[in-house]
């Protein structure tokens, strides 16, 4: 499959009154065309802040030290803000926010909302883009006949396939998910997830999936990279993730996460909490809560580097110390 799009060595930092956070810290992927790819960690490791990247979409005090956001081999990051918004943002590349629900104006209607995002970025007739409005919210699964409803009128699940609907609306190459099941019950979780992924299989579409839910990403996603304070530590397919874990700190994910099946045993758990990224640890960011930690883990920061075929770890035990596993 050809690459859709490539991100190489990106570096984006948040200046404050405090200093620098640095957020994102040389994250390097690739994404092929109708990839599923997730993006899993803690809060704050930077996840959202690589999402906002791919589209220029981040505040004022955010800014990109090094790196590249390739689109079919465009570089996003070199583009004027005119060109992102007519070219890039909702036509080739769109997003399902964070906290979605709360993302829809309460005054339009849901059908008003997506026909405006239509127009903004297409030359068509108000009411073809009402048939289109129709037709997305019936491929989420909402009935045509709630298309008038008002924000307020639609449960939490119903409001987020309205945004899928919208995400959907200009027939993007990539849509991003930024934590699509956040605040949702595991019902709604299961059926949402279900419509994700009939949508990729259906409209080809590559997909970007942000969660700190190792089992929603287990459930969509091809390929998983893991994240912790700003940096890559593992990158695999999702398979490999969860049947061989090779950084200290997926194991620690993966140990945490309840079996259904299987020997029962106690949950493991990842002491400590993360670093300030204001002035985050030196060497290996993960080494002050790593039970294996070695000097060099202190005052070295580990390459990601493939350990095997297509499975890259930034860890200094993997080779030395296999036994740690």
């Amino acid at each position: 499959m050809a690459k859709l799009l490539e991100v190489k060595d990106l570096k984006m930092y948040y200046s404050t009154m405090k200093g620098d956070v640095k957020a994102v810290d040389d994250v390097s992927f690739s994404l092929e065309k109708g990839e599923s790819l997730g993006l899993a960690g803690e809060s704050g490791c930077g996840k959202s802040s690589v999402a906002l990247a791919l589209m220029k979409l981040y505040p004022s005090n955010a800014k990109v030290l090094s790196g590249e956001v390739l689109l079919e081999g465009k570089n996003v990051l070199e583009m004027d803000d005119d060109d992102i918004r007519r070219e890039i943002r909702w036509k080739r590349i769109s997003m399902v926010p964070q906290a979605a629900m709360n993302a829809l104006n309460p005054v339009f209607t849901i059908k008003d909302q997506i026909v405006e995002a239509i127009l903004t970025h297409e030359d068509v007739s108000e009411k073809e883009a009402g048939g289109r409005a129709v037709e997305l919210l019936r491929r989420v699964g909402i009935d045509p006949s709630r298309a008038n409803n008002y924000p307020h009128e639609f449960s939490g699940g119903m409001k987020q396939r309205a945004m899928m609907a919208m995400a959907l609306s200009c027939n993007p190459d990539i849509v991003i998910a930024d934590e699509p099941t956040t605040a949702l019950d595991v019902i709604v979780q299961a059926q949402v997830l279900k419509e994700i992924k009939k949508l990729q299989r259906e409209l080809g579409l590559s997909m970007i999936l942000i969660s700190h839910d190792l089992s929603v990403v287990a459930e969509t996603c091809e390929k998983t990279i893991i994240m912790y304070a700003g940096n890559m530590v593992e990158d695999a397919s999702t398979l490999e993730i969860f049947r061989d874990p090779l950084h200290p700190y997926s194991i620690g994910l993966i140990g945490a996460f309840p079996k259904l099946t299987g020997e029962k045993k106690r949950l493991e758990s990842i002491k400590g909490n993360p670093p300030n990224l204001l002035n985050p640890p030196t060497g290996c960011r993960f080494h002050p809560r790593c039970p294996h930690a070695k000097d060099v883990c202190k005052t070295t920061q580990p390459q990601l580097q493939e350990a095997h075929s297509g499975h890259r770890v930034a860890c200094h035990m993997v080779n030395r110390h296999p036994e740690y596993r």
